[in-house]
């Protein structure tokens, strides 16, 4: 495949947010798709997230505060920053690169990246909800192989487009023990501004935010409530967005974790751990926290490590209307319907290592002074997930020093958040469109 050729059969290495949406765009402009994952759809950390679309909040993890936080309590297992003292040499390269950007004028950089993007995350959202009906097979049926759980089979009638919505947070709300902890949101907040990013604000006391969220208790001293953001649910909205892309007639793998790449004279093959094999015309390594392991081969040398976050849900007496942040704490919580989601927690360490309850017993801690009327012992759906954290905090998008090889990963804690946006600037990218200014920012090979 030339530089100038679009390819008619593209291999998507990974069912998150990030892939999905990649599959999706590509299929915008007539490409083939055919998406493979060792597990399922949002096996990894697109499942059990917060689910927050909120360009206020989307800025870079290497914030210099982080830095000087986590030197005091990294070690610590019951802090919402944790490093294991038994470091593997890639997490320590990874933990030395992070704090050389961990500086103002760093972060300041980072932050006009984050900042272009602005509220354009949100309108590729937009985007992939609009379309028309169409008839297709159930996701349990011959377009998806392995063991993903179907939709109970059948003809099912689905949209072109996704069907379960995005909510307006109408407000955001964030809540603080004291007014100094709201005083370094504020900062940030002001930071997004003189960066060129937009963000519309109100302050709240005590008595204005418990009677938006009852369900808030005597802790919380002040708040802000923050416009124009919104939030998803995570398991319903990719289980949406798998089936648009089948519906769309695509083919999502399961079953399938990729042990190779291999380049040849007209394609690619994508080869399993089983031997067997997938050929396109190129691939779209969207692996998440794994992302290096098959692109290292194609020049990304940029270390990608796995940030873990851990979630559950709980049911309050008075259910939540609007997610809730605390940024002192980093606790986050998101409504769902009928349960509540608590998540939290960046844990450096491998991305396979199991959940440790430890963790999830730090947000409970963290949590439960801040809200009234919770069983804490009353949880549901326990979650690890691994975040792909890189030491720049911007993400890699685009290709390889392979025409053939593009990489989607690398997004910390917003990847579902840019996901459709990195689908579409790759998809563009791939087919040989123009692509946003921005993305210059991104090269994977940087």
């Amino acid at each position: 495949m030339s530089n100038t050729q679009t390819p008619e059969n593209v291999v998507v290495i990974g069912a998150g947010m990030v892939g999905l949406a990649t599959a999706w765009y590509l299929q915008e402009r007539g490409v083939n798709v055919t998406v493979v994952d060792r597990d399922g759809v949002a096996a990894g950390s697109s499942w059990g997230n917060a689910g927050w679309l909120t360009p206020a909040l989307t800025l870079p993890l290497s914030e210099p505060s982080v830095l000087t936080y986590g030197l005091k309590t990294m070690f610590d297992p019951a802090s919402p920053l944790y490093i294991p003292l038994s470091a593997k040499p890639s997490l320590i390269r990874f933990l030395l690169g992070f704090a050389r950007h961990c500086t103002p004028g760093k972060w300041r950089e980072a932050m006009a990246v984050f900042s272009e993007i602005g509220a354009t995350g949100l309108d590729a959202f937009d985007e992939i909800s609009e379309a028309n009906a169409v008839t297709r097979i159930g996701r349990d049926h011959a377009a998806v192989g392995g063991g993903t759980p179907g939709n109970g089979g059948g003809t099912t009638t689905l949209g072109t487009g996704v069907s379960e919505p995005t909510k307006p947070a109408e407000p955001f709300l964030t809540g603080f023990k004291n007014l100094k902890d709201r005083d370094g949101l504020l900062h940030e907040l002001e930071g997004i501004r003189a960066s060129g990013g937009q963000v519309e604000f109100d302050l709240l006391d005590a008595a204005d935010i418990r009677a938006m969220e009852p369900t808030l208790g005597d802790g919380v001293k002040a708040g802000v409530a923050i416009h124009h953001q919104r939030f998803i649910n995570p398991p319903k909205f990719m289980d949406s967005l798998a089936d648009s892309v089948i519906a769309r007639g695509g083919q999502i793998t399961t079953d399938f974790e990729v042990a190779d790449i291999r380049e040849h004279a007209h394609g690619v093959e994508v080869v399993d751990v089983h031997g067997r094999t997938q050929g396109a015309d190129a691939v779209v390594i969207a692996t998440g926290a794994w992302l290096g392991r098959l692109a290292r081969k194609f020049g990304v040398k940029r270390v990608v490590q796995a940030g873990r976050g851990y979630s559950f849900t709980v049911v309050p007496e008075v259910m939540p209307t609007h997610p809730i942040y605390f940024p002192a704490q980093r606790v986050a919580c998101t409504p769902l319907g009928d349960r509540f989601r608590v998540a939290g927690t960046m844990e450096f360490r491998d991305a396979d290592h199991p959940l440790e309850p430890k963790r999830i017993e730090a947000i409970v801690a963290a949590a439960s002074p801040l809200f009234t009327g919770i069983n804490w012992e009353d949880r549901q759906e326990e979650w690890v997930g691994s975040r792909p954290c890189t030491t720049d905090g911007l993400p890699l998008i685009g290709a390889t020093r392979s025409n053939r090889v593009h990489v989607a990963g690398g997004h910390g804690m917003w990847g579902v958040a840019l996901g459709p946006l990195t689908g579409k600037m790759l998809a563009a990218s791939i087919t040989g469109e123009s692509t946003p200014a921005v993305m210059q920012h991104f090269n994977p090979l940087r």
